[in-house]
């Protein structure tokens, strides 16, 4: 008899051992068809039960050369891309976008980012998001990925298949190259707008001082704040990742304050 019991604890305790695990979010590469004979590819991380989802846009050029395997040519050091997971332990389903496949060489995105070919691509992006869960999809930019996300945004309301909602961090202020963001068509904004700065941005593109010209253009917005970080520390290019500029040193509070205000009810 005594064989018997420790045979059916032995049996029970397999059995419970068998139960799937959650193991934290994990990785995909997803291709989505968009234009004619052009697919736009993004780094998936989901977890369970998310509670909204975010499409990132990394600065500079945009490029980052992600492979079928998940592995980055460019970009991994960039403030929203090397923060995903952490995106995704804060219950949100996360798409860090890549260059179109059309556009897989320099410039990348340099001069295609507010353009109606690439609202197309990240329309579809979304599409494939709300098919994917049913919930709010988010556009999160930093440095020139906010003229990505912003310009976007101003182009397709909710109704068209565009963001729930928008967040700006280190925002392209000024830009002898192109439009700066101030500079778009904020008035058409109708979704909640998020804007992150580090006091100490140095970069000259992206200085803390000229956020009024951001700020007192969102007027339409039904809720729009702006978060001011300190701290952490600042080496290399102050327009690089790893300056204030790309929040160094700080990337779990300012990342848990933006999943914050994005789930706030």
């Amino acid at each position: 008899m005594k064989r018997i019991v420790v045979a059916v604890l032995v049996a029970a305790g397999a059995a419970l051992t068998a139960q799937p695990a959650y193991a934290g979010p994990q990785e995909q590469v997803v291709d989505v068809p968009t234009r004619p004979g052009v697919t736009q590819r993004f780094l998936l991380l989901t977890g369970e039960q998310p509670r909204a989802a975010v499409v990132l846009f990394a600065g500079g050029h945009g490029g980052l050369q992600l492979a079928g395997d998940g592995k980055l040519g460019w970009g991994g050091g960039n403030f929203l891309v090397r923060t995903r997971k952490l995106f995704a332990d804060e219950g949100l389903m996360v798409a860090v976008i890549d260059a179109p496949s059309d556009r897989q060489s320099e410039p990348f995105l340099n001069g295609f980012r507010q353009t109606p070919a690439h609202v197309a691509d990240v329309q579809a992006v979304m599409a494939w998001l709300r098919q994917k869960a049913a919930v709010p999809v988010w556009l999160v930019g930093t440095s020139r990925g906010t003229q990505s996300a912003a310009f976007i945004a101003t182009q397709l309301a909710p109704a068209q298949g565009g963001p729930d909602g928008l967040v700006l961090t280190s925002t392209i202020l000024a830009d002898p190259r192109g439009r700066p963001v101030p500079d778009m068509e904020l008035a058409r904004l109708t979704i909640p707008t998020l804007v992150v700065h580090h006091r100490n941005d140095g970069c000259r593109l992206c200085m803390y001082r000229d956020l009024p010209l951001l700020t007192k253009k969102l007027k339409s917005t039904p809720r729009t704040e702006l978060l001011s970080f300190d701290g952490g520390s600042s080496r290399g290019d102050p327009c690089e990742a790893f300056a204030y500029h790309g929040y160094n040193g700080i990337e779990r509070e300012v990342v848990a304050a933006i999943a914050a205000w994005i789930t706030a009810k």
